[in-house]
Parts: C-alpha cells; sequence; structure tokens
C-alpha cells in the first residue's frame, strides 16, 4: 500500500474537517525514543509528541512491560462498578501530587471529557450554569466545552448549554491588556473580572475555566500571579477556579510541577490528561472532596481509568518521577529557548518565542505590520519536516509554530532540533524577504 493510497481511502471515509498536517501527509509506523519512522522509512525527530502526549517518547520498556503484565491477565476492561487497583494506586498517586487538600479524582478518556467533568462538578456545587472563560482558550471539542473556548476556530457550535462570560487573556502581542506595560496587567485583568462579574452575570457564577499557558491558543501565558489575583475575587463571590493543565501538567513548564504553581495559589479543581498515559487514553479531573461530592446524580465513566490505561498511566508517572524529567525539562528547554531568541533575534518576521520549559511557540508576523503571517508559519512548519524534524502549528491566527516534545528529550537532541529550527526560520524568513 502507498501512502498516496491511504490519503484517499481517509478523504473517502473521514470528514473533511479532520485536518491532516503537511501538504503531503504522512503516516507513522514505529517510533523510538524520541524519533518516529514513517511509511516510506523516513525518520524524523518529534518535537511535538502527538499533541504533548507522548509525554516519555516511544517504546519505554517500563510503560510497555506494564501494559503486557496487565494484558496478560486477560482483563482490558471491567468497568468502574468493580474495584480496579491500578486505579486506585494512581489516583492516590495524583491526588497526593495535585497540590489539592482532601483531594478526589475521576478518572475519563481525554482532555475534552475532563473539562465536561470539571463543568458537571462545578456548576452541581454552585448550582448555576454560569462560567467564566477566557478569550483564546481551548477546552476541547464536546458541545459545553466548545461553549467555553474562546476560539472561533475550534468552537464550531453557536449553541451553548452554558451562560458564558468571557475575560481578557495574557496575549502579550494582541488586545487591550497587551497595551500597557507588564507590571500593570494583572490589576487590569482584575479589573476586567469585576466588570464582567457586574455586567454580565447574575452573580452567582459556577467557575473560572482557565489554562495557565493557552495551548491550541499558541502558548499565550499571562504574568506569573495572575491565577492568585484573579482568585482573590473569585473567593468573594464564591466562584470556583478550575485549571485546565491537559497541556500545562505533569513538569512540562519545567518550572512547576502544575502550571498552576507559578501563580502561588491552588485551584478548586484541575483537569488533566495527555501525557499521563503517553499514548493510553487516560485524564481526569481532581478536587477537594467538598466539590466532587457535590454531584447528586450517579455517573460514572465506561472506559475511563480501565485497568489497562491506569496500568500504563502508573508506570508513566513513576517513570517521570523516578527521572526527574520535570528538572530536564527546564534543563532541555532552555537550550531550546535561549537558543532560538538568540538565533532569531535579528528578524523582524519572529514577533515573539515564548513558553516555558518544553512548552514552546514561535509566533510569525508581516514586517512593520506585526500582523499574523500564517502563510510564513505554513513554510517554516514545512521546511522543518524536511529537515527531519516534527513541529505543531496553532494560535488564534494559526501563524505560531508550536513544540511539544517529550519531556526524556536529550541535550544532544535539543541542539540537533535547534539546528534544524533555526534553519528552517532563516531560510524561510530569507525566501520571504525576497520573493
Amino acid at each position: 500500500m502507498t501512502s498516496d493510497d491511504l490519503l484517499a481511502r481517509h478523504r473517502a471515509v473521514l470528514p473533511s474537517w479532520m485536518p491532516l498536517y503537511y501538504a503531503e501527509p504522512i503516516e507513522l509506523v514505529s517510533g523510538e525514543g524520541r524519533r518516529v519512522t514513517d511509511a516510506q522509512g523516513r525518520t524524523y525527530l518529534d518535537f511535538f509528541g502527538g499533541v504533548l502526549t507522548n509525554m516519555l517518547g516511544y517504546d519505554i520498556a517500563e510503560v510497555r512491560e506494564a501494559v503486557q503484565r496487565q494484558l496478560s491477565t486477560g482483563l482490558v476492561h471491567t468497568s468502574t462498578l468493580y474495584l480496579i487497583r491500578q486505579q486506585v494506586e494512581l489516583a492516590e498517586k495524583i491526588a497526593r501530587l495535585s497540590g489539592i487538600p482532601d483531594a478526589r479524582v475521576f478518572f475519563t478518556n481525554s482532555g475534552t471529557e475532563a473539562n465536561e467533568a470539571a463543568l458537571l462538578v462545578a456548576t452541581n456545587y454552585r448550582r448555576s450554569h454560569q462560567i467564566l472563560a477566557v478569550r483564546n482558550s481551548y477546552h476541547g471539542r464536546s458541545y459545553a466545552t466548545m461553549g467555553v473556548t474562546g476560539n472561533r476556530g475550534w468552537s464550531t457550535s453557536q449553541l451553548n448549554p452554558l451562560q458564558v462570560a468571557w475575560l481578557h487573556s495574557g496575549e502579550r502581542l494582541r488586545g487591550l491588556l497587551a497595551r500597557l506595560p507588564e507590571a500593570d496587567r494583572i490589576d487590569a485583568a482584575v479589573e476586567d473580572l469585576r466588570e464582567v462579574i457586574a455586567t454580565q452575570t447574575s452573580g452567582d457564577v459556577s467557575c473560572l475555566l482557565a489554562e495557565p499557558i493557552q495551548g491550541v491558543g499558541g502558548f499565550v501565558h499571562g504574568p506569573d500571579g495572575l491565577f492568585a489575583a484573579w482568585k482573590k475575587v473569585l473567593d468573594e463571590h464564591g466562584i470556583l477556579l478550575v485549571s485546565d493543565e491537559v497541556q500545562t501538567g505533569w513538569g512540562r513548564t519545567g518550572e512547576h510541577f502544575w502550571g498552576y504553581q507559578a501563580h502561588g495559589v491552588t485551584p478548586d479543581l484541575l483537569t488533566f490528561a495527555k501525557g499521563i498515559g503517553n499514548g493510553y487514553a487516560l485524564a481526569g479531573v481532581v478536587g477537594r472532596a467538598e466539590v466532587m461530592e457535590s454531584v447528586s446524580g450517579i455517573s460514572f465513566s465506561t472506559f475511563g481509568g480501565n485497568p489497562l490505561s491506569t496500568a500504563a498511566g502508573n508506570a508513566v508517572l513513576d517513570y517521570l518521577l523516578d527521572h526527574d524529567l520535570q528538572a530536564n525539562a527546564a534543563r532541555v528547554g532552555a537550550i531550546l529557548g535561549d537558543g532560538l531568541r538568540a538565533a532569531v533575534a535579528d528578524l523582524d518576521r519572529v514577533a515573539e518565542v515564548r513558553g516555558k520549559g518544553l512548552m514552546l511557540g514561535v509566533e510569525f508576523v508581516q514586517p512593520g505590520t506585526g500582523e499574523p503571517d500564517p502563510g510564513l508559519t505554513t513554510r517554516v512548519f514545512e521546511a522543518c519536516r524536511e529537515g527531519g524534524l516534527l513541529t505543531g502549528k496553532g494560535g488564534l491566527y494559526g501563524n505560531v509554530l508550536r513544540m511539544g516534545p517529550p519531556l526524556t528529550l536529550t541535550e544532544e537532541e535539543a541542539r540537533e532540533g535547534l539546528a534544524v529550527l533555526v534553519d528552517a526560520i532563516r531560510s524561510c524568513v530569507a525566501e520571504a524577504v525576497t520573493a
């Protein structure tokens, strides 16, 4: 079978709104370490990790062996109507690491479902369907999570089961807060929150759902301390703070284990997904017992926290902690981030290199105007692939190159990928200038 055959078959049976990367889409057939190989036999260094999901990389012996041990029992699924040892053990670890006192954990299959569950809990606890959300956010593809997604390209339905009021994001390049000095932005964000509550809600709001770093939004984030300033206002009204840690959790930022910890505050609920399964479907929500127990009806997730996925999750989390991958993310992320900033500092087409740890974005703009340049971004994206490096794209305007490599990335691999990135950016910018 050729890749062309598979592409034609894909287009014949899958919806057109399910995009494929690259002008010539590739089929990945194997992986090892931080590298993947396509159906044509070409190997790539992976700087996107299945959208920040393959957190440990590929073919990790400890994870593979844990899954094989569970498979050997013949029990892949039992449903949560029975005790599941692997699930309880993983919940104990996550509750301890969450930083939330007297925590309870509910497992789901994806970040979308985790955020949906958090909304279920918050609206039950507060007896209100009013939600505060942040512009430029992304929280999932389900009916309710689309309703709290502040990015028109991903919020594909105008119908909404929730009443949502929108806060300004931490966007540093555009928007009202971007016009202010950095030192004034938290105060302005607090004023914005107070005004939104006073003018767009009836007061009994259930929660504020926010990402410490906006993933799909292009790795945009507000000043450290913003969540704490927001929470002081939220607490005045009894409103819950929900931290969407689907992309920022598990030490990826390097600075902290959870993104919320950069803000000096503990949320009432946090959601997690992606990296904890390292490719196995695993996600969930953690919250204070008082809040989590507020759901009045019976609810469970058929596949969430099943024996196979939680076997993988336990192995992933143990590996992450045993190898101190948070410290590695900080160290190797600095090589990438600092190296990129230095290498492209003279290019007016690069508006910003931003992010923390192994969560980095490069924003491309038109020279002199600061207008987004998604075309240049796509050319750099394609050039990286041609150079043997897989990256991602994102941002509200599709003009941000996104990188979320496995947290096991080595210093040598970081420098290898950096060289490909710099060459792709500089060559594509030079072509754009002469075009």
